[in-house]
């Protein structure tokens, strides 16, 4: 029995995953206040849904305070559960509230916009450590929706292991585990032949692998991922988010993002996102 778990910032794209889950064949449910998930996964037992996508209300109390309990005892009674959190830079966060002129549930008139965003997250910061992180903030609602299909179709027992390019004038993802800067090495952009193609054009490869420095800068960061996979494994970590960044987000880290994902994908799970080739 297949238990996905859903929280976030308000306004992160959580109605939008749970609509692709649902798609995908998960019984739906939106805003389930937490106290009340034991008594919906029994009625959902028993009436033979298995496949279950839930998001959790954040307003009723006491919250996600208790997360983890609900979390093992869903487990002790049978069901897989992943647990994934949806955020959101304040500023897009801001600019959705804006362009939709929806109210922030916990704006008042003691709170702005932004103050109620970040009393939101505070909130949630810590129920955050217990999933998966994903950043939406440059995510249009179909790549959402593709990134939420990538991320059922792994195998929730075993480690895996996702590689994201983006670029650094757009800001650091803020679900990357770690985060390796690769904006030192030789750049395609000023070569006027490819700057208008990406990492994953043959004449980019060719030009970046013309260069030792490269060479070293691939073999150090495949070498540190390597050796500290197993530490993460036994930690019980079901994802590791290996960000790359260059200046923006199309040539250098998205190479190396490829090239990575080839080497790793023979023994581990692998998914790739290049965030700013959307």
């Amino acid at each position: 029995m297949d238990l996905l778990l859903i929280a976030g910032v308000s306004g992160s794209g959580k109605s939008v995953a749970l609509t692709a889950l649902e798609d995908s064949g998960y019984y739906a449910v939106s805003n389930l206040p937490l106290t009340q998930l034991p008594g919906m996964l029994a009625h959902l037992k028993t009436s033979k849904q298995d496949r279950v996508a839930i998001v959790l209300d954040v307003k009723t109390a006491p919250g996600l305070d208790g997360l983890a309990q609900s979390v093992n005892a869903a487990q002790a009674d049978g069901w897989t559960v992943r647990f994934l959190y949806l955020d959101a830079k304040t500023e897009t966060l801001v600019k959705r509230y804006s362009e939709t002129r929806r109210r922030h549930p916990f704006s008042d008139d003691a709170r702005t916009l932004g103050e109620a965003i970040e009393f939101e997250r505070e909130m949630l910061s810590e129920a955050r450590l217990h999933g998966y992180s994903i950043d939406t903030s440059d995510l249009s609602p179909a790549a959402l929706r593709g990134w939420m299909k990538d991320f059922i179709s792994v195998d929730p027992s075993k480690l895996t292991l996702l590689f994201q390019s983006f670029g650094f004038k757009h800001g650091v993802p803020l679900d990357a585990d770690l985060v390796f800067d690769v904006r030192c090495l030789p750049n395609p952009h000023y070569e006027p032949e490819l700057s208008a193609l990406n990492g994953k054009d043959a004449a980019v490869v060719d030009y970046l692998e013309r260069h030792p420095e490269t060479e070293r800068m691939y073999a150090d960061i495949y070498y540190f991922v390597a050796s500290w996979l197993p530490d993460y494994a036994r930690d019980n970590r079901n994802y590791l988010t290996v960000a790359i960044g260059c200046t923006g987000g199309q040539h250098r880290s998205v190479y190396l993002v490829e090239r990575l994902a080839r080497a790793f994908g023979a023994r581990y799970q692998v998914h790739i996102r290049h965030r700013e080739l959307h």
